[in-house]
């Protein structure tokens, strides 16, 4: 039996070390991790970014999965590689799915002004961002936020902020957390719900959203 091919995306500032707690056969299944790629300006469309990305992807009809903001780019990298199925984890189908505050930061621009240094210097805002007595999960965090150059910062924020989906894509599947406070289940439709899982949960309830792979791509 031909083993399928999938490619993974990990989500915005995150590297590829956030699936290594996936569990799928490896004899049905090839695994291939996609890395985030320097825009080439800070007004590179996403048509154009997902275009040269897909060079990476070799295999025919791929299963394409993607978590957050990566979720948003393999719907993009579908228009290239023509995937077998695109698989979104902690993600939007549309633009209609994002939280009320995207809108918000799109009418009002306001997302010129995101502290990316936040990101750039995790570390030194740990304490902020998990509080005194969760700093020990730092190291978990962290593995969101491998990918951190200032100028991939602005442009990853800004394409969220503008992405304008307006209806899902055809052969999709959507896995999303009950507790997500990025992208609130209220916004979401037509999802595989994982209770009680937030936007990390591509680290946290890994061994739930392996069989829910395994079972979306042998049924």
């Amino acid at each position: 039996m031909k083993k399928i091919p999938i490619y993974f995306m990990p989500g915005l500032a995150a590297g590829p070390e956030i699936f290594e707690n996936l569990e799928l056969d490896l004899e049905k299944y090839t695994l291939h991790y996609l890395k985030w790629i320097k825009p080439l300006a800070l007004e590179e469309d996403i048509d154009n970014y997902a275009c040269r990305l897909s060079d990476e992807i070799k295999e025919k009809n791929p299963v394409l999965v993607g978590v957050s903001f990566g979720g948003i780019l393999a719907q993009e990298l579908a228009k290239f590689v023509h995937p077998k199925k695109v698989i979104i984890i902690s993600s939007v189908k549309n633009q209609n799915e994002l939280p009320k505050r995207f809108k918000f930061a799109k009418f009002t621009k306001v997302y010129k002004f995101f502290p990316t240094k936040v990101i750039e210097n995790f570390e030194d805002y740990t304490v902020y961002f998990l509080g005194k007595s969760l700093t020990k999960k730092a190291n978990l965090y962290k593995k969101y936020l491998s990918v951190r150059g200032k100028k991939y910062l602005k442009w990853s924020i800004y394409n969220v902020i503008k992405w304008e989906q307006l209806r899902p894509i055809e052969n999709i599947v959507h896995i999303h957390g009950t507790k997500d406070t990025v992208f609130p289940i209220k916004n979401i439709k037509n999802a595989i719900e994982i209770k009680g899982g937030t936007h990390v949960m591509i680290l946290t309830k890994a061994k739930k959203i392996s069989k829910i792979i395994d079972e979306v791509l042998t049924c």
